[in-house]
């Protein structure tokens, strides 16, 4: 059946204006287009459900016939706003302490939100904002205002507040990791450098250290040289951290790639506490001695071997524990892996196929070999993954279970680079590049406190309420709003922002 229009009195006294979606079988959708309280208000709301039936429209884009309007053309559309959408940004931006840290600085904060909504230049934030329907400051304004979001104290005010969020104390668990950032420069400028790319890029980059808690929240972050080792970036951002908020210690969990044999000393010398990943460069002790005992036994799935480490006589560090745990499933991979590259070695040593880089390819002279010994301690690793405390008393399942949570630092890399945009490409200078940064930072605190209170992803949330907005018509000397109903579903999701109290 054809959609029609009804009206009904609610229990204010209003008169609702209505469209009905009925099936056959006797189902209706019924679509609440507002609330009219005087007989124009009424007509007007007719007339926009007259129009959204016959064009399908989403919004209200309101446009009556003379009679109607009473004058020569459409009903002007006085404002349109996202409301839901800004007012539930700005709720979570002043729930993380947002508002006190920067000292309402209205700049920052439309910034910030502007570049969960769709990020783009600082330019193009101002036509994002009006078209949620906030009025911005002049380009300017936001550029004079842009060298003070990357000073240290400015940093450091919105890591304070963050810190508070995640309820830190001296047995907190922090995650660590690095990305890069590349640009499309040819040459460096000492801060911009070619090194190794996360991304397999050649062009000029910087290194992103990025701290969280357990959770994935984000605590801080610090841009260094492209050109710097991955490994010396961990601890400066550590002690920055903890002398800016005063905490004894933390236990620092990090994959092995961030940590050198002179980082683990330095991670010791701090005496600060660690979970991380361990390098594995040869079989076990303790994993040798099992397969001895049991010669014709594998390994059963999810097998944990602990290896204590004491401190020597001259002590110097505190008493440490490796876990290594067996794995089926990795040892499957690992070992389908190791097949493929020894197939292809075999072909590069028959001359089948020019010899690449493959470390089972063994060079003697002008002599090809297969490397069979570490072909057999890849074989005899497979599956084996190490995991290194120098917390007392931790168990195996708790140091593992820590471990694991580092794809949470991965999954916040992930938001900053996709939905947030974080590569600076309209940026050169330094004092810039860290301006955008520190936006993007509070930007993806913003997301994460989002989705951990409504479990909904950033993109879900920003696409699903940019839909409905909040319309005002003028028409003969009255001011009609008009808004879209917002379903259950939505309504439950922003009730919980709303309500969502301060603690993390």
């Amino acid at each position: 059946m054809a959609p029609y229009i009804r009206t009904v009195k609610t229990a204010s006294g209003a008169r609702a204006v209505q469209i009905v979606h009925s099936s056959r079988r006797g189902a209706r959708d019924i679509e609440h287009i507002g609330s009219a309280h005087d007989e124009a208000e009424l007509e007007l709301l007719k007339a926009a459900a007259r129009q959204r039936l016959a064009a399908g429209q989403g919004e209200l884009d309101l446009g009556l016939d003379n009679a109607a309007a009473g004058q020569g053309g459409p009903l002007p559309i006085t404002s349109a706003r996202m409301g839901h959408l800004w007012d539930a940004l700005a709720c979570a931006y002043r729930r993380l302490g947002f508002e006190e840290a920067t000292g309402g600085d209205e700049v920052f904060r439309h910034l910030v939100l502007a570049r969960i909504i769709e990020p783009t230049s600082k330019l193009d934030s101002l036509r994002v904002l009006e078209e949620v329907g906030v009025e911005p400051v002049s380009y300017r304004t936001l550029t004079r205002r842009l060298p003070h979001f990357a000073t240290d104290a400015w940093r450091q005010a919105l890591s304070a507040a963050c810190a508070r969020q995640a309820g830190l104390g001296p047995a907190s668990l922090v995650l660590y990791d690095v990305s890069t950032l590349y640009f499309e420069t040819d040459a460096g400028d000492g801060f911009r450098e070619s090194g190794f790319s996360k991304e397999r890029r050649l062009e000029p980059q910087i290194t992103i250290g990025l701290l969280t808690d357990a959770a994935g929240f984000p605590l801080m972050v610090n841009a260094f040289e492209g050109n710097r080792a991955e490994t010396t970036t961990m601890l400066p951002s550590i002690r920055a951290f903890m002398a800016a908020h005063r905490l004894p210690d933390v236990t620092i969990v990090a994959d092995a790639g961030m940590v050198s044999e002179s980082n683990m000393k330095a991670i010791e010398a701090e005496g600060l506490s660690f979970i991380l990943g361990a390098k594995v460069p040869k079989v076990p002790y303790v994993i040798e001695r099992w397969r001895t005992a049991h010669p014709d036994e594998a390994i059963p799935d999810g097998h944990i071997f602990t290896q204590p480490w004491p401190t020597g006589p001259a002590g110097g560090r505190r008493d440490q524990v490796i876990y290594y745990q067996y794995r089926a499933d990795r040892a499957r991979r690992t070992l389908r892996g190791i097949d493929e590259q020894v197939a292809k070695a075999e072909k590069a040593v028959a001359g089948q196929t020019a010899v690449k880089r493959n470390r089972f390819v063994k060079l003697t002279g002008g002599t090809r070999s297969i490397n069979r010994t570490l072909e057999t301690k890849a074989r005899a690793l497979a599956g084996i993954k190490g995991y290194v405390t120098n917390l007392p008393e931790a168990t195996a399942e708790f140091v593992i279970a820590a471990y694991h949570r580092l794809f949470q630092i991965e999954k916040s890399f992930r938001m900053s680079k996709s939905d947030l945009a974080a590569r600076p490409i309209y940026h050169h200078k330094r004092d810039s590049i860290e301006a955008h940064l520190t936006i993007v930072f509070a930007a993806l605190a913003v997301s994460r406190f989002i989705e951990d209170t409504t479990s909904w992803s950033i993109k879900k949330f920003v696409t699903t309420l940019r839909r409905y907005r909040t319309i005002e018509i003028q028409a003969s000397g009255h001011t009609i709003t008009a808004a879209d109903p917002l379903p259950d579903e939505v309504r439950t999701i922003l009730h919980q922002i709303h309500q969502q109290q301060r603690a993390h």
